[in-house]
């Protein structure tokens, strides 16, 4: 699904990205709900980037990856962690393109999420190559997104990528992620 954001485009720079985890859901402009083989997720295009939000069975999950005031942790470039139920993994890299460059793997990117049942992306007016993009799937048990947001203005695409999946019996905790 692909839609127009009705808001100013906030995040200004790649490197004002932070990353966290339990956060509440925070006012969405898009949102997309999924059905994976018993996972529910939730993608949600904020105004200042994306937060999923998945439930499976009792167990809970929240990732924000949004420019917030006052956050102190900034994007990592990996995280692996055992929480609850749940191992995470998370993964960011930012990608530097050239004008030409950037305008071309934007609208490649927004073709491939816009047609496909699981992708939702968004556009910032002023724009065209100003976006936040999310894409889904359940692999082997484990569920993942990935997403991108473009900076046109800094020639940079900031790459996520997540996967969640529930920790082998003997090694799971009872509290939610967060």
């Amino acid at each position: 699904m692909l839609t127009t954001l009705q808001t100013a485009y906030t995040d200004t720079r790649a490197a004002d990205l932070a990353w966290t985890l339990g956060k509440e859901a925070l006012p969405a402009l898009a949102v997309l709900d999924l059905d994976l083989s018993g996972a529910r997720l939730q993608m949600r295009l904020l105004g200042a980037s994306h937060q999923v939000l998945l439930e499976e069975g009792d167990a809970t999950c929240s990732e924000t990856v949004a420019c917030m005031p006052g956050s102190s942790t900034p994007l990592p470039l990996g995280v692996a962690k055992r929480i609850g139920v749940w191992e995470y993994e998370f993964a960011a890299r930012v990608e530097k393109l050239s004008q030409g460059s950037f305008a071309g793997r934007a609208q490649e990117l927004l073709a491939l999420v816009a047609d496909h049942p699981h992708g939702l992306a968004g556009t910032f007016p002023g724009s065209p190559h100003a976006f936040t993009a999310m894409l889904a799937r359940r692999h082997e048990g484990r569920v993942g997104w990935y997403t991108w947001h473009a900076y046109p203005q800094e020639g940079q695409l900031v790459v996520t990528r997540t996967s969640v999946g529930l920790a082998p019996r003997g090694r799971r905790r009872p509290y939610p992620c967060g």
